[in-house]
């Protein structure tokens, strides 16, 4: 018997919290349609709810959080169309922009692998913690997809702090590679780090006073105990390699410089998508002028709908997860015919768009 939405996410109050905990972990908790419909019925509950002072969103298992959203499933309902993905994206994206502004404490454990979908649950919180466990990434561009659930917002915008590279967003969004709980706080994922032995009592201790806050800066890491950021020492050919605005650059940047993270790079960027690269530069750059998680969301909504429906997400999914051939074949296949007049098509507005609306004051 296939598992419901109830049994694949476990939701219930306890002490002030609320609780909500991904329940997939053979699926490394992965994000169904229903379980999307299951944490928006519990979180607009627990608004207005007195005795819920907090959320705490975790995962099952001791892997991670959240790997993702459930592609296979987007995969196997093309035969029916976009409608299922549209539907998906919608809800999931509407979400993330209700976990960005939701108005109590929002506790996210970011322990373990935590990827694409599992990162719009969690680092759009206000409250989000990492441990010394923690592997964050955006692999989108190796599936046909671009960084989603608001994941140009994030990356577009890493914080200038511990010698971060400025372009740190761009390559990771552009390679997908990971990244851990030090970088996440650098990069403004996270906002603090505890190390995961003492995560449960952390956790035992805001679920019976309800104020993460004190809580939090308690039980923090120091800086010995916190690993160093897995992009500190890469800052400078990540800021040269990547600053460029168009991908043609960047590799043109990458083949100039010697050593093994230059040829790694640029080995790994050959196997994305180059439409998805070019339209993931794109998103990039127009987020660093919008003016909220909404905007982004939305244009997002329509490179991943536009997306799926070209073809170019369905191949990604068929290569690396359903028939594991690990050889896409991409359309276009060429960077080069990838055209700018292609890139801005796919940016245009749908019939029927996702219409998040910006939250006045947030930013």
């Amino acid at each position: 018997m296939e598992p419901s939405a109830t049994d694949e996410v476990l939701i219930r109050r306890e002490g002030r919290a609320g609780r909500i905990t991904m329940n997939r972990p053979k699926a490394l908790n992965a994000l169904t349609h229903a379980m999307v419909g299951r944490i928006w019925a519990a979180l607009t509950a627990w608004q207005d709810d007195p005795e819920v002072e907090l959320v705490v969103l975790d995962g099952a298992g001791d892997r991670g959080l959240c790997a993702g959203g459930d592609v296979r499933t987007l995969y196997e309902s093309r035969t029916r169309g976009s409608h299922y993905a549209r539907a998906f994206w919608r809800d999931e994206y509407r979400l993330n922009a209700l976990i960005g502004r939701y108005p109590k404490p929002y506790v996210a454990i970011l322990d373990g692998i935590v990827m694409g979908g599992g990162i719009g649950l969690s680092a759009h919180g206000n409250h989000r913690i990492v441990t010394e466990r923690s592997r964050l990434a955006m692999p989108e561009t190796g599936i046909g997809l671009i960084p989603d659930v608001g994941g140009t917002w994030l990356l577009s915008r890493p914080q200038a702090r511990h010698g971060v590279p400025k372009e740190a967003g761009t390559y990771l969004a552009l390679t997908g590679q990971q990244f851990n709980g030090t970088a996440a706080l650098d990069l403004g994922f996270a906002d603090v780090l505890i190390i995961s032995e003492t995560l449960r009592n952390a956790l035992s201790q805001m679920i019976a006073d309800g104020h993460p806050g004190s809580v939090v800066m308690r039980n923090k890491a120091t800086i010995d105990e916190a690993p160093q950021s897995s992009l500190l020492d890469l800052a400078p050919a990540i800021d040269a390699a990547f600053r460029g605005d168009r991908i043609e650059d960047i590799t043109a940047a990458l083949e100039g410089m010697s050593g093994e993270w230059a040829a790694r790079t640029l080995a790994d960027l050959r196997t994305k998508s180059p439409l998805s690269l070019k339209l993931t530069l794109a998103a990039l750059r127009r987020a660093r002028n919008l003016g909220s998680l909404e905007e982004a969301l939305n244009m997002e909504y329509r490179l991943t709908v536009h997306l799926y429906e070209h073809g170019e997400f369905l191949e990604g999914v068929r290569a690396l997860i359903v028939d594991k051939d690990r050889s896409p074949r991409w359309n276009p296949p060429r960077l080069e015919d990838v055209t700018p007049e292609m890139v801005e098509a796919f940016f245009a507005p749908l019939p029927e768009d996702l219409g998040l609306e910006p939250v006045a004051g947030r930013v």
